[in-house]
């Protein structure tokens, strides 16, 4: 063979290592048209349960209504065990993520087409199902496109994670046109009196469907067999000798340890971010100056910013890390997710001083706050995410027992069921005890629950390796 010609052999060799493989990005398109399903409805849903009756909505109270969204987030987060547990024992992953898109589909039909508070806790009840179905497998199914030891994990991970935050972007804006503007009944003055929330739900059930299509038509092409197979029947065929019943190393029963330990951490970063969902929607909709010259920036529109920023920045986060692991200076994953927790400390640095301008009373507003506090916000909070959350699910598909794959997964993300069970209490207090004090307890746990697991990180990474 001659020097050219091994050349060209190593350098093909070389793409295919740096290359990711194809099924990458239609798991990335499916996510994606289902996080703008997710967070479509997301965007509306505190706004759709406080405005009037007589405006669009279902004129709930604040509290129970804040209430009410951190027992909904939670709950989708609740279900991915179940999800994952039926995957790991029954289920092939791609069926289970096809049921799951389909119910999801359903559930914003009901709130659509209902309207009303029957529709609602139908809906909702659909979604939850649904997503417990969806969200494990999908991203278990990323995992299994790579080798255990392939240095393109945390990188694909993070480019899975910009496919999540293209929908999340996309989704408010489109439903906020469709809302506040297209939808709308306005007077001759161009006020709203009556939000188009319904549609907004209707689009979200049009995404959900669009990404089912293009899965179920690609994924024979691009995904071969992969998750074609409940885990449980996968590892025998691979393995006659791996037997569920064989109990776990204890290597294995480390790295659990330190995936339960970090889930635990990681429950109190999403209790505080997903005020985005709540206290801070209905802060911006009240609180921060929304005008740009005669035009009113939508309150649903906000929620774009940390997807933006999220496809923005995944890129060089992405580069980062690979860097980062060729060049044997890589920060551990503990460490990471230490970084992650504090940077949503400093995020709420800037809520606090925008509610020292404007204060917490709706009814004696003498001067709102500029849109840049809550865009550095969501900047230090996305940064945050982005440090902490793909990693997360990189090391669980990485370190996670073949048999526990898809339960750990849920386990995973079952820390976002408790962290939004608490992210509603602590937004339902903002109208007792107020949010000046609430964002102050939240960004000061923050910081130090992130310095508490970075003096642990050096003893857990050496249980995961």
């Amino acid at each position: 063979m001659s020097v050219a010609t091994k050349q060209n052999v190593s350098s093909n060799e070389q793409k295919k290592k740096t290359k990711h493989p194809p099924g990458l990005y239609l798991l990335f398109a499916t996510e994606a048209w289902e996080r703008f399903s997710y967070y479509g409805m997301r965007a509306l849903l505190v706004l759709y349960l406080t405005k009037s009756v007589i405006a669009g909505g279902l004129g709930f109270s604040e509290s129970f209504a804040l209430s009410l969204y951190g027992l909904f987030t939670g709950l989708v987060y609740f279900t991915p065990i179940i999800g994952g547990w039926l995957t790991d024992n029954y289920v092939a992953k791609r069926t289970a993520i096809t049921i799951g898109g389909i119910i999801m589909a359903l559930g914003n039909i009901s709130l659509f087409g209902m309207n009303n508070t029957t529709g609602l806790y139908i809906g909702l009840t659909l979604i939850i199902i649904g997503n417990g179905f969806f969200k494990p497998n999908i991203s278990t199914l990323v995992g299994e496109l790579y080798e255990d030891n392939d240095p393109r994990r945390d990188a694909a991970f993070t480019i899975f994670y910009m496919g999540i935050n293209v929908g999340a972007f996309v989704a408010p804006l489109v439903v906020g046109f469709l809302t506040d503007d297209l939808f709308a009944v306005k007077d001759s003055a161009g006020k709203i009196m009556e939000y188009g929330y319904r549609y907004g739900f209707l689009a979200a059930a049009i995404g959900m469907i669009i990404g089912q299509i293009v899965f179920n038509v690609l994924s024979n092409k691009y995904l071969g067999d992969k998750g074609t197979k409940p885990n449980v029947k996968a590892m025998k065929e691979n393995n006659s000798s791996v037997d569920k019943t064989i109990p776990l190393t204890k290597k294995e029963k480390q790295r659990t340890t330190v995936i339960v330990i970090l889930a635990a951490f990681v429950v109190f970063f999403w209790a505080g971010f997903e005020q985005a969902g709540s206290s801070l929607t209905l802060y911006t909709d009240k609180f921060i100056d929304r005008s740009i010259g005669n035009f009113t920036v939508p309150t649903s529109w906000f929620q774009s910013i940390n997807p933006l920023l999220i496809v923005l920045l995944a890129p060089i986060v992405s580069a980062l890390w690979i860097k980062l692991s060729r060049s044997g200076k890589n920060i551990s994953i503990p460490a990471k997710m230490a970084m992650g927790i504090m940077l949503l400390g400093v995020g709420f640095i800037f809520t606090i001083l925008a509610v020292m301008k404007t204060g917490s009373d709706p009814n004696s507003i003498t001067l709102k706050a500029n849109m840049l506090f809550m865009f550095m916000t969501y900047f230090f909070h996305t940064v945050g995410e982005l440090v902490l959350s793909p990693v997360g699910l990189s090391a669980v598909s990485k370190y996670a027992p073949l048999k526990l794959a898809s339960l750990l997964m849920g386990v995973w993300l079952s820390a976002n069921f408790f962290a939004n069970l608490l992210a509603g209490q602590l937004a339902a207090l903002t109208s007792t005890l107020g949010m000046l004090e609430i964002y102050l307890y939240i960004g000061a746990i923050s910081v130090g629950l992130g310095l508490i697991l970075l003096a642990l990180s050096p003893k857990l990474a050496k249980m995961l390796d």
